[in-house]
């Protein structure tokens, strides 16, 4: 009889054998150029050896790529000329094209990255409201395969994973929006100091790729982005949380947004395939955790259907002895959207009845909201634009 280890690790090969099916395009130009971005070390190294150089010019290109953000092969003037020409006829070192640029009244900024496929998505920066700095929100897929019924991009359907390097190139064209190259060194605070992977798709479907591009991104040769200032939120796909716990030790946010089964079921579908009680223990048996580290459980604020008294009571209690904290979400409306956002009054009782039992639940306020950039709103623009075909039609 197979243990629970054992059938932990069959799901985990199942995930990752579905993930297959919906894998990005190769990383090569119809040219046959291969992009350098999103290569681990191992693979930078190897592409150097095969072109019959030294392996120490991976190490050279790491650092004109992840620290300078350097783009163009002729302006790295530690890599001497010929060398340049011969890189350049080989590869380029890419980033996702940006189809548009909106900014919000409060200073949001959504950007909607073009793939070289044609492929879309949406990645949102969030500045802090107090501090100058913030919080890049970048996507692990083009559309979800989640279909939660609050959210506006689970009414997208899954098309594809992105690999590493449209992952972190997301991260990589916001901070060339923003002139925050080359990366500091000191500890000199920046604008983008954070990262969020709470975009478009659940990262544990496509886990593989969404973890070697943090590993790329908290490199400490390179972006050298700290595991504390990375965020992975998950909607709970149990047998991965555990992995990358073990692997990567980020920080862990879970969309959690009800506090039954029934309920649950309803408007976070994977909750059938996972149940609240695994969850939960799969939430304490994540490294790490502490007052210092808590797990953040995500929790929209959904008028009449999880908001009550005995909801934030029964929240409490599901979570008692787990390091954590609960941001509660006001509902952000999309167009078609099923439900209300919460009455401000009931959100507040809802919050003192978590604080009070010692659990810190700021309430969110909506960024971006003009934009559509708000937490459940993106959708890419072409899927509104076929949507709306379609309803015309």
């Amino acid at each position: 009889m197979s243990d629970a280890s054992d059938l932990t690790s069959t799901e985990r090969e199942r995930i990752l054998a579905k993930a297959a099916l919906f894998a990005p395009p190769p990383a090569t130009l119809p040219d046959g150029r291969r992009d350098l971005v999103g290569l681990s070390r191992e693979e930078l190294e190897a592409e150097m050896v095969a072109i019959g150089e030294k392996p120490f010019r991976a190490r050279q290109l790491w650092h004109w790529i992840y620290h300078q953000g350097e783009t163009d092969f002729a302006r790295m003037p530690t890599i001497a000329k010929p060398m340049q020409a011969k890189l350049a006829e080989r590869f380029v070192v890419g980033r996702p094209e940006a189809a548009t640029v909106q900014t919000s009244e409060d200073t949001t900024r959504k950007f909607l990255f073009r793939f070289r496929d044609g492929q879309q998505v949406e990645t949102v920066y969030i500045p802090d409201l107090h501090e100058d700095r913030g919080a890049v929100c970048i996507s692990t897929q083009v559309g979800c395969t989640l279909s939660c019924r609050f959210c506006h991009t689970g009414t997208q359907k899954l098309v594809r994973n992105l690999g590493a390097a449209e992952i972190v190139g997301q991260f990589m064209a916001a901070r060339d929006s923003y002139g925050e190259w080359p990366s500091p060194k000191d500890g000199t605070p920046r604008l983008l100091s954070n990262i969020v992977v709470m975009g478009m798709g659940e990262p544990l479907y496509n886990y593989e790729n969404t973890a070697k591009a943090l590993r790329i991104i908290m490199d400490n040769e390179g972006i050298g982005l700290s595991r504390r200032r990375i965020t992975l939120s998950t909607s709970g796909v149990v047998p991965m949380m555990d992995r990358c716990g073990e692997e990567l030790n980020v920080n862990l946010a879970v969309s959690l947004h009800a506090v039954t089964d029934e309920l649950r079921d309803e408007i976070v579908p994977l909750n059938r395939k996972y149940p609240i009680a695994e969850l939960i223990a799969a939430c304490r048996r994540y490294p790490g955790a502490s007052n210092a580290r808590r797990i953040t459980f995500e929790y929209v604020m959904l008028r009449g259907v999880n908001d009550s008294e005995a909801e934030a009571r029964e929240l409490v209690r599901l979570i008692k002895g787990i390091p954590a904290k609960v941001n509660l979400i006001p509902f952000n409306p999309w167009p078609g959207s099923p439900y209300l956002t919460s009455k401000p009054d009931q959100v507040r009782r809802f919050a003192e009845i978590v604080s009070g039992a010692g659990y810190s639940s700021p309430i969110r306020r909506p960024r971006g909201r003009d934009i559509l950039a708000a937490c459940g709103q993106l959708k890419t623009e072409s899927e509104r634009a076929k949507r709306g075909k379609a309803d015309a039609a």
